[in-house]
Order: structure tokens, then sequence, then C-alpha cells
């Protein structure tokens, strides 16, 4: 079921990107000079919860900052729902009556659905909290909990994604250097159209670069965009991550030096190298 938005706050919204409008006239000499429009779109939030009050507050609540929520009951509901439509974070019960919310996470997580996840659940213990995040969940709720924290936790996550993931819907397909493609329906990338076997963030690595050909981005940067927990990780996680991303690119015939080191400020994509 989709729960229609009922306000228009800007605060609710993602800025796409720009487009021109030009004023249609049969006169060339009326033609208005096209201005550029920023295009917005509601924040999508798929909830997950069996518990009809709790996902009525939490639609409420959701709707009264102009986000637009769609909502299941089932795990196989929400599987169906976020292969068909485009979602920008769920909100994922542990406890559904037909699957766990933590094993609808791996397997969503297995097949690159790279959405943020944020849990709700009764579970309050630490070894909960730290299974959650590690199988790749973004935030951990515990119930009861105040609705103002849920919203705050929800633009926190959102902070927190890569622009990459943003900016490219997940019904597009595109390519972005000869031979490469990044397929944003099934969330992966491929080479001559075979996928190449990538880990998540290797996955994450090569669409950021691949969509940016030839920009360097400094060790910093490829955390903050790639990883989601940055301040947690070392920043040498990221020289690992590229060589083995240059061995299966070199594999596949790629040139090895297409990922290429700048001494001192980063790495930068040219896939003509």
């Amino acid at each position: 079921m989709i729960s229609k938005m009922t306000g228009a706050v800007s605060c609710g919204w993602i800025q796409l990107d720009e487009k021109a409008i030009i004023q249609p006239t049969s006169s060339p000499e009326l033609l208005i000079d096209p201005k550029p429009l920023m295009e917005c779109r509601p924040i999508h939030i798929l909830l997950v919860e069996d518990e009809p009050s709790l996902r009525d507050n939490v639609t409420i609540a959701l709707e009264s900052e102009a986000m637009l929520v769609s909502w299941a009951a089932t795990g196989a509901d929400a599987d169906r729902l976020i292969s068909a439509e485009k979602f920008d974070l769920v909100l994922l019960d542990v406890g559904l009556p037909d699957t766990s919310g933590f094993d609808l996470c791996r397997e969503w997580r297995a097949r690159r659905i790279e959405l943020p996840i944020l849990f709700l659940t009764a579970r309050a213990s630490e070894v909960d909290r730290i299974v959650g995040l590690e199988i790749g969940g973004d935030d951990y709720l515990v119930k009861p909990f105040s609705l103002r924290e849920l919203v705050a936790r929800i633009r926190a996550a959102l902070r927190r994604v890569p622009k990459t993931l943003a900016v490219v819907g997940h019904d597009q397909v595109l390519k972005s250097a000869e031979g490469l493609m990044v397929d944003e329906i099934k969330m992966c990338i491929l080479f001559d159209g075979e996928e190449l076997e990538l880990t998540r963030y290797e996955f994450r690595l090569m669409r950021l670069f691949l969509t940016n050909p030839g920009r360097v981005f400094s060790r910093g940067q490829l955390m903050d965009q790639v990883w989601e927990e940055p301040d947690c990780s070392l920043e040498r996680t990221v020289d690992a991550h590229i060589k083995q991303l240059r061995a299966k690119l070199r594999d596949r015939g790629q040139p090895e030096d297409s990922i290429r080191t700048h001494r001192g400020l980063g790495y930068s994509f040219d896939p003509h190298s």
C-alpha cells in the first residue's frame, strides 16, 4: 500500500538535476531565454512493519514532514515493492510474520540493494544491535521510540548516502566508459555485457569512478562517498580496495592504470589510459 503525501514542505524533498525550460513560441525573436529549473521529488520511504498502530503513527509522522510512505506488513510484500519501485530509505522491522528483518537485509545486500536500512525492533541487546549493523544495516532504533528521533535518524542516514546513489535512479543503466556499464537495476558493474564479481565497496568505488571519469578523488573523499562509517575506517582501506579493483579489471583486459594514482592527491579513473 502507498500512503499519499499530505504536505509539500521543502525539507521532505530531494533535489534532482537542473532542466532548461523554454517557453514555446512561433516567433524566434520572442523566444525567452532558457532558465534553469531545479526539479524536486519527495523522499520515498519503504516502511516494513506488521503492527498497525505503529505503522499508522510512523506514516503520519513522516507525511507531516512531506515524505512519501509505502508500507508492507510482510517480508514478501516488502521484497516485491523494493523490486518494483524507487525508494530512498527502508524502515525495517526485525520481527516480521514471515521472515526476520535481519534475513531480509542480508538478502537485499547480497543482491546489492544499497538503500539505507534503519531497523525498528523491540530487541535492545547490544548483540542484536551489532548484528544488525554488521549485516548491512545503517541504523538501529529500539521500540518504543520517539517519532521526532526517528525523523532525525532518517535525515542523518540520507545525508550519509553517496551522492551517486541519490542522483542515479534505480531504473537506469548508465554507460560511462567503453565496455564498462553501471547497471542500476541489478546494482552491478558490467564489462562487455558480463557482470564483474565485485564486493560491495568495490562496486561503490567503481560506480563512483564511472560516473565521474577523470575526476581526482582524495582518499578522504572516497571514504565519505563510499564507506558507510568513514570515521571508523582507515584511509589505507581505500588503497587495499583499489588494488583489488585494479586486479579484477586487469583480468578482464582493462588497462591496470585506468585507475590512476595521483601522488599526494588521490585516485581518478581514465578508461582510455
